[in-house]
């Protein structure tokens, strides 16, 4: 099959990915073989493929908001079938008998694996995903739309549960790509005011057509104190602008994986009158589910730029440039394995 892989982790303009030939995965006893279809671009694949994130496999595969069909399953495995329609996630697996997970928290878990970091992921024609660990998907839509979901939608609807949005609060959101663009419609759904505090006016104009209050610069405070924020942007110097947006009591849920070092923090302008200060750590399960039966729900829908999976590098340029709004989606634009 053909697939990418990080050679030498560097910035993604000096092509540290390679176009390669990888025999198709063979599945664990307890693994889904996925033929994939589509697979979003996270910023999250950006950091591994730049070396923002640690080295976990050397020439590892991106990719882990894939949406395929199963083509192979372990011996292990029940209640899939070739054919069936599955969601493959940045949670690839976890220990299941640590502290962390017999409490609900898997996502802390010690041990636990991501796709496309810790294993070959969807860039690529193939790849395998522990079963407990695959989403079943429903066919109402389609599979470039549905890709985002998987890791911006779910991690954007765990930030907006980390931000202790009040019932009919006033959000920020800082950044406004993949994952924010998901997690406002979420929040208005759930009757909040949000306004958007971003880069580029493509961006902006997207906020507003799906019904945000407001839409400034990222350095703009926002029209009226906020109660919540979430920082989605990977730009540690926004956490004193977010704090200083917040009202008294706020809190500040930072989304992202990677964020570039954080300035002093001046207590009485930008903590003091118990405001808060939260990060997100990858997602359960549960969460997953509960997002994607309230994206069904609720008509939340991605705004997607297709992309032929041959050209993955390209879509990571212009994701790192801000070239588009919403989410880039890579397509499998190749026929049968090679």
């Amino acid at each position: 099959m053909r697939a990418w892989e990080v050679v030498e982790p560097g910035p993604v303009e000096a092509a540290p990915l390679r176009f390669v030939e990888k025999p198709v995965p063979v599945p664990g006893p307890d693994e889904l073989l996925v033929r994939v279809r589509t697979c979003g671009v996270c910023r999250t694949d950006l950091h591994v493929v730049e070396g923002d994130l640690p080295l976990h496999r050397h020439h590892v595969t991106p990719g882990h908001e894939v949406v395929g069909l199963v083509t192979a399953m372990g011996e292990a495995v029940t209640g899939y079938a070739a054919g069936d329609r599955v969601g493959v996630a940045w949670l690839r697996r976890t220990d299941g008998t640590c502290v962390y997970c017999r409490r609900g928290n898997e996502n802390l878990c010690p041990d636990s694996q991501y796709t496309g970091w810790d294993a070959d992921g969807g860039y690529a024609e193939y790849t395998t995903v522990p079963a407990a660990f695959a989403y079943p998907l429903p066919s109402g839509v389609e599979d470039v739309a549905q890709s985002p979901l998987l890791c911006a939608g779910i991690i954007g609807y765990r930030a907006l549960r980390r931000a202790s949005l009040p019932s009919g609060g006033r959000l920020g959101l800082y950044g406004f790509g993949g994952s924010a663009h998901l997690c406002a419609q979420v929040a208005l759904a759930q009757g909040a005011t949000v306004h958007v505090l971003t880069r580029g006016e493509a961006s902006q104009r997207l906020a507003l057509e799906l019904g945000a209050a407001s839409a400034g610069g990222a350095y703009d405070m926002p029209p009226e104190p906020l109660d919540s924020a979430i920082l989605f942007a990977p730009a540690g110097e926004l956490v004193p602008v977010a704090l200083r947006a917040l009202d008294r009591g706020g809190v500040l849920a930072v989304a992202g994986i990677h964020l570039t070092d954080t300035p002093p923090l001046d207590y009485q302008r930008e903590l003091f009158y118990e405001k808060e200060l939260r990060s997100v750590t990858s997602n359960t399960r549960d969460d997953g589910r509960e997002f994607l039966a309230m994206a069904a729900r609720h008509g939340v829908r991605a705004t997607t730029h297709p992309y032929p999976l041959s050209q993955a590098p390209d879509a990571l340029r212009d994701l790192k440039a801000g070239r588009f709004d919403g989410a880039a989606v890579l397509v499998n634009d190749i026929s049968g394995p090679s």
